[in-house]
């Protein structure tokens, strides 16, 4: 018996299979192109190096800010020992000037007294300053014949020498006419009055001596 297939060989070829062609097509979706991964990795290494200069960048602005308070507050401690250092100066100088008055007591009381003594009626004094044994009168008078009364009065002083007339100048004042002088003076100290505290001394010596 002959059997005759009248089926049309397209139609066989189609039940087979799937044709080739969406094959090709998912084997290209599977492997992407090598440049889209390397721009991927290259902004993935731009981004982490833009994060790490950015945290240096903050790190560093951190500690300038540190840096920065940290000299503020030595900008203030420095102003503070300066101004310190400076107290400390006047205090050294008021130290130094009272120790050098204590000094000079005896000698101020002397030399007012002095002076006191010398000052003649209608003569008075504004000023009289003293250092290094030279003394500084400022004063006024009536005339000039009490000016020079008081310059003799303080040349037979023991302690005073050298008394010299700097000036001498008439003013008025409320319908009344003065002079204004000023002498300068030397201080000295007579040399028989050095010994007087071992003066007494002497009696108790010669009255051990005796028998």
């Amino acid at each position: 018996m002959i059997r005759i297939n009248l089926l049309k060989p397209e139609t066989k070829e189609i039940r087979e299979g799937p044709p080739a062609a969406p094959v090709a097509e998912v084997k290209e979706k599977k492997a992407p192109p090598i440049a889209n991964v390397l721009v991927v990795l290259a902004v993935a290494v731009l981004a982490a190096l833009f994060f790490l200069q950015k945290r240096a960048l903050d790190q560093e602005r951190q500690r300038l800010a540190v840096a920065q308070e940290e000299k503020r507050q030595l900008a203030y401690v420095s102003e503070k020992l300066v101004e310190l250092q400076k107290q400390k100066e006047i205090f050294e100088k008021k130290i130094n000037l009272i120790t050098s008055l204590k000094a000079q007591q005896p000698i101020a009381v002397i030399i007012l007294n002095e002076i006191n003594k010398c000052l003649p009626d209608w003569v008075w004094l504004t000023e009289v300053s003293y250092e290094n044994r030279f003394i500084q009168i400022r004063g006024n008078a009536l005339s000039n014949n009490l000016i020079a009364d008081f310059i003799r009065n303080l040349e037979d002083s023991p302690y005073l020498q050298n008394v010299d007339l700097k000036s001498s100048i008439q003013r008025t004042s409320t319908d009344q006419t003065f002079l204004e002088f000023a002498l300068t003076l030397q201080f000295l100290l007579p040399q028989d009055e050095l010994p007087s505290s071992s003066s007494p001394e002497k009696p108790k010596d010669q009255g051990e001596k005796k028998p």
